[in-house]
């Protein structure tokens, strides 16, 4: 998100999430929340995590996961701890095959510019959590993007999107966040951090409002009080 006053007094964010991060998608009534609060004091990004390149590839020992079917209690403990809208039985019924396609979508939709790429993934996130659909195929993102294309207030080109996805220049962008999250040695979504003047703290998993105020002022506290960056686990 690109805001032009007073950058250097802003702290700066970097969302490390994933279309088909349940967690991710519970913490977006408290993240909404801080956006609208704190949206002058703040510059924030989003940055596509490639949770699931395919099935034979992805294993995530934090949760015994390592096939479909294991993803969805995962699904119901988000739901049951979070109270967020989310169907669990695409893991039993279809199960989406990657999460790469959805990636790829958002970075398409940035092309456009920032207020698609978030309007596409928080369509995209619904899309999957609450309507169980197959985000993995490019039929149905498709189907996201020509809906929001309908509606004026999104700001969203459905053609220039149906042109754009997995191009180069789309894919392109997709790398790029993949080698900033191996850069950065993000291994859970979602991941946040917070950075200013040089210091920074990071959070990982669900947190709820008053995690992202008290992160918020923590960093300002630390770049007032110049002490050594601060970790938030």
């Amino acid at each position: 998100m690109e805001l032009s006053n007073n950058q250097a007094d802003r702290v700066k964010i970097v969302f490390y999430t994933d279309p088909l991060c349940c967690w991710s998608w519970a913490l977006q009534p408290h993240w909404q929340r801080f956006l609208e609060n704190y949206k002058d004091r703040i510059t924030y990004s989003y940055c596509m995590g490639g949770m699931i390149p395919d099935w034979t590839k992805y294993n995530d020992p934090f949760n015994s996961v390592s096939r479909p079917a294991q993803m969805g209690p995962i699904w119901m403990e988000a739901q049951y701890k979070t109270g967020a809208v989310i169907n669990d039985t695409i893991w039993m019924n279809e199960p989406p095959a990657s999460s790469y396609p959805a990636c790829i979508a958002v970075k398409t939709a940035a092309m456009q510019n920032f207020e698609a790429s978030e309007n596409y993934l928080k369509a995209v996130w619904k899309a999957v959590m609450v309507d169980s659909l197959d985000i993995s195929k490019k039929e149905v993102l498709l189907d996201i993007a020509r809906t929001l294309g309908t509606q004026p207030l999104n700001n969203f080109n459905f053609e220039r999107f149906k042109a754009d996805y997995n191009g180069d220049e789309s894919r392109d962008a997709f790398r790029n966040d993949l080698r900033q999250v191996a850069y950065s040695r993000i291994g859970r979504f979602p991941t946040m951090t917070f950075t200013k003047a040089g210091k920074g703290i990071i959070f990982t998993g669900f947190r709820p409002y008053e995690a992202l105020v008290e992160a918020f002022d923590q960093i300002n506290q630390t770049v007032v009080a110049t002490t050594d960056t601060g970790i938030v686990s």
